[in-house]
Order: C-alpha cells, then structure tokens, then sequence
C-alpha cells in the first residue's frame, strides 16, 4: 500500500530536471558575474592602489547589496511572484558588469558593484522558488542541482583571475558581457514556465496562504531560525575571510605569484562544489541536521591547522575544508524551509541572503585588521569560526521539525 501511494505521489509530482538544470544554469551565470569582482582584487589592488580596507568596502557593497535585499524580495515574491524580475535582475548585473570593467575610480567601482548586488538580489530568492517548484517531492536532489550552479560559478573566480584578468587587466571583465547576455535568455524561458506554473496553481496557493496566515509561527520555529542564520552567518565569515584575504596571505607568507595563489583559491571553491552537491544525498541518508553539525565541526581541526602548514600540504588541506564546510549549504536552505514551509521566498533568502550579508561585514573588518595587523593575523581569527557549529545542538532534530506541521 505505502508504495502504490509513493508512486502515485511521485507520478503527480515529478522532478522537472529540464527547468532544474536550466535554473541552474542560470544560477551559474548570476554568480559567475559575481565572482568577476573578488576575482579582480588582486588587480586592482595594483592598478588602482587600493588599500586592503578600500578592497573589504569593494566586497561589503556587493555582498550587503546582493544579501540583504534578498529576504526582501523573497518576503515580496512569498505575497506576489513576478517571474519576469528573473531576466531583469540579470540586465542588472549586465549594466553593473559594464560600469566595472570600465570603472578607473574606487567610487565608480562601488557603484558598479551595486547594479551586480542588485540583480543577484533579485535573482536568488526567485531562483530558490523555481527550484522549489520543480522539485516533485526530491526537495534534497533539487536543492543540490540549484545550489551547485552557483557554486561552481563562485569557484571560477581564482581561474578568471588567472587566465582572463592578468592578462588582459581590468577590460577583460566585458568579456562576460556575453554570457550575461545568454543568461539573460535562458532565464528568460524558465520565466514563461514559472509564470504558466503560477496560473495552474493559483487557487492552491491562495488557499495555502489563507491557512498560513491563519496559524500562527510556533515560538520554536523561530528560534530555530534565528540558530540556522547564525550558523550560515559563522560559516560565510570563514568563506569570505578564505575567498577573499587567503590569496594575499599565500602571495605575502609564502612568496607565490598572483597566478600561483589563484589555483588554491580554486580548490577550496571547487571543492566547496562537490560538498554542495553530495550534502543532498548524505543528508537522505544521515539526517539534515546531522549534516549541518559535521559541515562546521568536521571542518575545525582542519581550519585552525591551516595558517601553520607548510605549502607542500596547503592543497589537501584545503580541498577538504572546502568539501566539509559546503556539504550543508544546499541543505541547510531544505531545512529552513521545511520549517517555514509557506514562506519559501523569505527562508531562502534568509539563509541565502542576509546571512551571507553578514558575511561581508566580515569582509570589511577582516580588511581593517588586515591593515591594522596584517594578513597571518586575520587568517588565524578566521580559523576558530568553524567550532561556533556548536550551536547546531540547538536546532531541532529531523523529526521534530515534520511534527511542527502535523
């Protein structure tokens, strides 16, 4: 009986691989567009004379504005979806990406990274809906296939850095021009399904909205919330601390070129990667919360070691931090939302956004030490981050929170 009811389930709601990886690709471009900007900091820390507080303020302004306005929407998108802000958003970080390659001032480069952040808010909370939609009832799999477009994006940055803007400098940013353009396009159609998606499903979800605002958010939910927030806000000050000050610390304590550093860099985000994909299945298997409390614990011996290795080990070290810490990022987004399971927009851009926000407040100072003390001082700060998943023990365990909805 329980499987004839599995199959007629899943043969009413499937798994739309076809919107999946295109929301995926799409999720790819929006943050390959990102990447360009950390990737151009060893560049223009040059060319420009940027100190590393004016580099920290580069990064505050496109993170804050990509983070925190993400709740935002999503708070909005949860009242009225408007599945053409899609290709909008992403015209947004055309415009920005075309200020930025051709930006020879730090004002203008602030700007420019603001129309960047502005399209990735628009895009995120959106992009997670989509994902959500066209899950069926494989919500871990569709996490995992959205998340990692994202992240393999984000991983480029140390290659674009390497083969495009050493190079050919600052200019070589028109280059993705293009494919802002494609993306553009690709979100474009995913766009023409959400909104047919919303027609067919709109008196469910007007009745699903009724019965929400009914019933009244459990004081243990919100709690929870409040410690799955916490938790991505240690994890993204570790990974902004990493992405954006570890190259400095490999250029300036072991002597490598800008080229040279860049392919650790790449490790840590590719890894980071394989993690996000492989968290979905291990979290079926071993429990979403299980997975977030070894993604920060599994990560802290590794992390506290990392500033006193020698260069010979750095890459196995790294690759590993990289995988640990990232196996949590799509499921720790299924998690929130299957606490809040009528506010998927607002969670995803919760988790997705404003923690990540807080992150860049952690660019900026991490930046200031850095010119105050210096770049070994910041790396090591940045490597207790990991053991705040302490915390993890207060989140309610996988069973707890299916009962928060009976």
């Amino acid at each position: 009986m329980d499987v004839a009811q599995t199959a007629s389930k899943t043969a009413v709601n499937p798994t739309i691989y076809g919107i999946l990886l295109a929301i995926s690709s799409g999720h790819f471009i929006n943050d390959t567009l990102q990447a360009v900007v950390p990737a151009m900091f060893p560049i223009i820390e040059k060319s420009l004379g940027l100190s590393y507080m004016q580099i920290g303020w580069i990064a505050f302004s496109l993170n804050m504005t990509s983070s925190l306005l993400q709740p935002v929407f999503g708070f909005y998108a949860d009242i009225r979806s408007k599945p053409y802000l899609l290709p909008l958003g992403m015209l947004s970080s055309l415009a920005g990406l075309i200020g930025f390659a051709l930006s020879g001032h730090f004002i203008w480069i602030i700007v420019s990274v603001l129309f960047i952040g502005f399209g990735s808010a628009i895009f995120h909370p959106e992009g997670s809906r989509v994902a959500y939609m066209a899950a069926g009832n494989r919500r871990g799999l569709a996490q995992s296939i959205y998340q990692v477009g994202g992240n393999t994006g984000q991983a480029l940055a140390p290659l674009i850095t390497a083969f495009v803007f050493v190079p050919f400098g600052q200019i070589g940013a028109l280059w993705f021009t293009i494919v802002a353009i494609i993306g553009v396009l690709v979100l474009y159609r995913v766009s023409n399904w959400y909104s047919d998606q919303l027609r067919f499903n709109e008196r469910s979800k007007r009745k699903k909205n009724e019965e929400g605002r009914k019933t009244p958010i459990n004081p243990k939910i919100k709690w929870a919330m409040v410690f799955v927030v916490f938790l991505v806000f240690a994890r993204s000050w570790y990974g902004a601390g990493l992405s954006n000050y570890y190259q400095f610390y490999l250029i300036e304590d072991y002597g490598l070129t800008i080229k040279k550093a860049q392919a650790y860099i790449f490790a840590f985000m590719f890894a980071g990667v394989l993690g996000t994909f492989m968290g979905g299945p291990l979290a079926d298997r071993f429990g979403k919360r299980n997975i977030i409390f070894f993604s920060m614990i599994g990560a802290a011996p590794l992390t506290l070691a990392l500033p006193y290795l020698p260069l010979s080990i750095v890459y196995p070290f790294i690759f590993c931090i990289g995988f640990i810490l990232s196996s949590s990022f799509s499921v720790i987004v299924v998690y929130a939302q299957e606490l809040m399971p009528s506010k998927i927009g607002m969670v995803s851009g919760l988790t997705v956004g404003l923690a990540f926000g807080m992150g860049a407040v952690g660019a900026v100072i991490f930046g200031g030490l850095a010119d105050l003390y210096t770049i070994r001082f910041v790396m090591i700060l940045c490597s207790f981050l990991p053991l705040f998943g302490m915390m993890t023990f207060f989140l309610p365990s996988d069973e707890a929170v299916r009962n928060f909805h009976k």
